[in-house]
């Protein structure tokens, strides 16, 4: 074991909330050295195979986690510079106001942040610049505060307006949102972090595709972590970027005040090219690497930053690092989520469709008997009828759900899930504790999407199969099965979810728990070190210099796309850090 040190700050994790921070610091001129397990991502026309995105589960880890029953989960989770972001739909939407407080659900409460929207909303205003927002107020009036919205009540105030224009919608749905509207439906436009210049597409990055929504971003126009901050900052002197790099614990002093170093396994590049990142040689024979900082941010995303933090157990921390309150890993949240496709007489032939959604549904059900908040409903931005087949009954010929494609309009609904102690992250023991596994990579030459062939390039370390177990059990069901009943009456009445083929008229399926990209909540912020794993810096309340930055901290989860909240909350801590802890 080598140690390796001199760093102001280690990093862990280079996705919303790591890649932010890591920007930020490195801003300021501290001396960071930023870890990713994963490789950067190919830039291949398999990005826009839809067979290779959503059937081969190209993208996603090969690791191999448990449920609440024991039975293998294979989670959708990327590992690769940039994090899921690298695969999100790029939907950036502010918390409300009222996410913060305290919320009477049907199911139960949503807890109260230790923070308000007021602390949030200069950090949302940075976020929304640094990742090239585009949406549109409207034109309300300016509120106390800032700005207002005339489309949406639910939005809360800004201090500044987007700094980009909002999409406009394709022919399909701007005649569903006339006719939704007409039956007094408020819509709004979906604030996108792709980067489209309407007024010049010539110079556009983004060309309005129908791959955007869940795929990887072929010309790189889908703002990311990658793109927008680890590539802006990964070459500069004060920065060291080691990929194929797993954290695999965190070490303390020896009162077990304060991390002092992490223990790294390197998989090591393939093959090394020019302009290689520094990637050290492949660990040996399970050998480590340590590496020491004065200060150590784990951002791994909610469900491995608690794996790290309980795997670095030791004797002053038996149960896990930063777990005095028992409460890393637990509360896990990721939405009551549903993809909805509704069918109708009329063609679809949009080519991006995410953009408007409503929030008409967010606080209030129409039927005042049921005082609970439902959720949101907005498009799914692209559709192909691949991605049917695992719903469409046995032996569907293909060229049937191709055809239902063409009058199918896809809808995406979205409810809170309430935070549950017993729905959590923890390890089992298991020999060895990891595995080497290959994904695809930078290195080597890559296949045309037509060719079958996926390439598997580089090597990754993963958790060893069945490490990882991730217990959970739905909730807030009855609202979001209202939510979703809702939005089916308003598209009939609005005459858009009638059809004459002969197959279901809806396909519905709740997003399994494999499908993780909204995780939230393992390592709670509060001001209790009884009953929360944060202080409101995110700082963990036993160490005096370990810091968790990403949607671990959330205390809700809201019913909005957490992707902005992070990368806000990151851009907060950061100012912590450079004005409190590292001056």
């Amino acid at each position: 074991m080598s140690t390796e040190g001199g760093f102001d700050a280690i990093v862990i994790g280079t996705g919303a909330g790591g890649g932010t921070l890591a920007m930020h610091l490195a801003q300021a001129g501290k001396n960071i050295l930023i870890l990713e397990r994963g490789p950067f991502m190919p830039q291949e026309k398999l990005n826009w195979d839809t067979s290779a995105v959503f059937l081969d589960n190209r993208y996603h880890t090969k690791e191999t986690w448990q449920d609440k029953d024991g039975k293998p989960l294979h989670p959708q989770q990327a590992y690769f510079v940039g994090g899921q972001t690298k695969v999100y739909g790029a939907a950036l939407f502010r918390m409300r106001a009222e996410d913060f407080g305290v919320i009477q659900h049907q199911a139960g409460v949503s807890p109260a942040w230790p923070i308000t929207y007021a602390d949030m909303e200069p950090f949302y205003t940075r976020a929304e610049e640094l990742f090239h927002v585009h949406g549109d107020l409207g034109t309300a009036p300016s509120v106390p505060g800032g700005y207002g919205s005339s489309f949406d009540p639910t939005e809360p105030f800004h201090s500044s307006k987007y700094p980009y224009p909002a999409f406009s919608n394709e022919p399909r749905m701007q005649t569903i949102e006339n006719d939704v509207r007409q039956l007094g439906i408020h819509t709004f436009p979906i604030p996108l972090g792709l980067k489209r210049n309407a007024a010049n597409p010539l110079a556009s990055k983004c060309v309005r595709c129908d791959t955007c929504d869940g795929y990887p971003c072929l010309v790189h126009a889908k703002s990311d972590a990658d793109i927008n901050c680890i590539r802006q900052i990964m070459h500069w002197p004060n920065v060291t970027l080691m990929t194929n790099s797993r954290v695999t614990r965190l070490l303390t002093n020896s009162s077990g005040t304060a991390v002092t170093a992490v223990e790294v396994i390197h998989s090591g590049p393939a093959t090394a090219s020019a302009g290689e990142i520094s990637t050290p040689p492949a660990s040996k024979n399970g050998a480590t690497a340590t590496y020491s900082a004065g200060f150590f941010a784990v951002c791994a995303g909610a469900i491995n930053s608690s794996v790290i933090l309980l795997a670095s157990a030791n004797d002053k921390h038996p149960a896990g690092l930063a777990n005095r309150s028992d409460q890393v890993g637990r509360n896990f949240m990721y939405h009551q989520a549903d993809a909805l496709l509704a069918l109708g007489t009329e063609r679809n032939e949009d080519s991006y469709t995410k953009t408007w959604g409503t929030n008409d549904f967010y606080f209030k059900d129409s039927d005042p008997a049921y005082p609970f908040p439902l959720g949101q409903v907005q498009p799914v931005g692209s559709f192909h009828f691949e991605m049917m087949k695992g719903d469409a009954p046995p032996l569907t010929p293909g060229f049937v759900l191709e055809s239902m494609k063409h009058h199918a309009v896809p809808w995406w609904l979205t409810t809170e899930d309430l935070p549950n102690p017993d729905n959590r992250v923890t390890l089992h023991n298991t020999t060895p504790l990891s595995v080497e596994n290959w994904q695809p990579g930078v290195a080597g030459a890559h296949p045309a999407g037509d060719t079958g062939h996926t390439n598997e390039s580089e090597p990754v370390t993963d958790a060893a199969p069945m490490r990882i177990r991730l217990s959970y059990t739905p909730n807030n069901v009855v609202s979001f099965s209202r939510l979703k009943d809702r939005w089916v009456d308003v598209l009939k009445r609005a005459g858009h979810a009638t059809t004459s083929i002969p197959l279901h008229a809806y396909f519905k399926k709740r997003i399994p728990l494999e499908g993780v990209g909204h995780q939230n909540g393992t390592c709670r912020m509060g001001t209790d070190p009884t009953t929360s794993v944060l202080d409101p810096h995110c700082k963990a309340h036993d160490l005096d210099n370990l810091y968790v930055v990403d949607a671990s901290c959330f205390v809700s989860a809201s019913a909005v796309n957490p992707s902005l909240t992070i990368i806000a909350n990151a851009i907060r801590i950061a100012d912590h850090l450079l004005e409190e802890r590292l001056k």
